[in-house]
């Protein structure tokens, strides 16, 4: 499968680290030069901080993803970087992308990245601290971003919830009641498929990927994970 060879920077997802998503990086490094991806250096303090503060979470993570793109930029001057975040890594993304100021805080994007691939990206969501950064995509997203940053948001429906079911099935039910309010629907295990939709973004679903990117699971960075959506890279 072809595949094109963008430089390509990784995001994990909101209280995960680089370091998980090691194997993520070698997959895609069958699909394309190694030297051309990387991940993004984030640490579980950047999403918590110290003390405390999660809900600055999402301006340190801009900064690195930032810094990151200032490293590619200068390893690959002039071509555009596709970036591939898991979880709530997509919607930080999508806050650096939209280039209004957010809690203070505002990146010029410029013609630096191209298209955003987001992995069981809710943008549609119940929680607290995540809701600062969907309503904010929500206020300020119109259809011109679509033209400068193609977005593809994938997801997968292999598990459905349902509270009469087995323990897998009960577990699904709270974690998706806990993002929309609705249990008894399909997802990766953690996130509803639904709640990745976004009007104006390719949604694509597949159907065998899991969402934690821990040992011995299929998620999203895993080589089955990574064949179900890299044509889409």
């Amino acid at each position: 499968m072809e595949v094109k060879e963008n430089p390509v920077l990784i995001i994990p997802g909101v209280l995960f680290w680089d370091s998980l998503y090691g194997g993520m990086k070698e997959e895609l490094s069958g699909y394309l030069p190694a030297g051309r991806v990387a991940v993004a250096p984030l640490s579980l303090s950047d999403w918590i901080g110290f003390p405390p503060s999660p809900e600055r979470s999402t301006n340190r993570v801009m900064r690195v993803i930032d810094q990151s793109l200032a490293g590619l930029e200068r390893k690959f001057p002039g071509e555009q970087v596709t970036l591939v975040a898991h979880s709530g890594g997509g919607t930080v993304a999508m806050v650096y992308l939209l280039e209004r100021p957010f809690q203070g805080d505002r990146y010029e994007v410029g013609g630096r990245v191209g298209k955003l691939v987001t992995l069981g990206t809710p943008f549609h969501t119940s929680e607290r601290y995540a809701r600062l950064k969907t309503d904010f995509i929500e206020r300020h997203l119109t259809p011109e971003f679509f033209m400068r940053h193609p977005v593809v948001s994938v997801v997968s429906n292999k598990y459905r919830g349902n509270m009469q079911g087995s323990f897998v099935e009960k577990l699904c039910y709270q974690f998706y009641r806990s993002v929309d309010g609705n249990g008894d629907t399909e997802g990766d295990g953690i996130v509803p498929a639904g709640s990745c939709f976004l009007e104006g973004a390719e949604n694509v679903v597949v159907p065998d990927a899991e969402h934690l990117p821990t040992p011995h699971t299929r998620w999203y960075g895993t080589k089955e994970g990574v064949r179900q959506w890299i044509e889409w890279l």
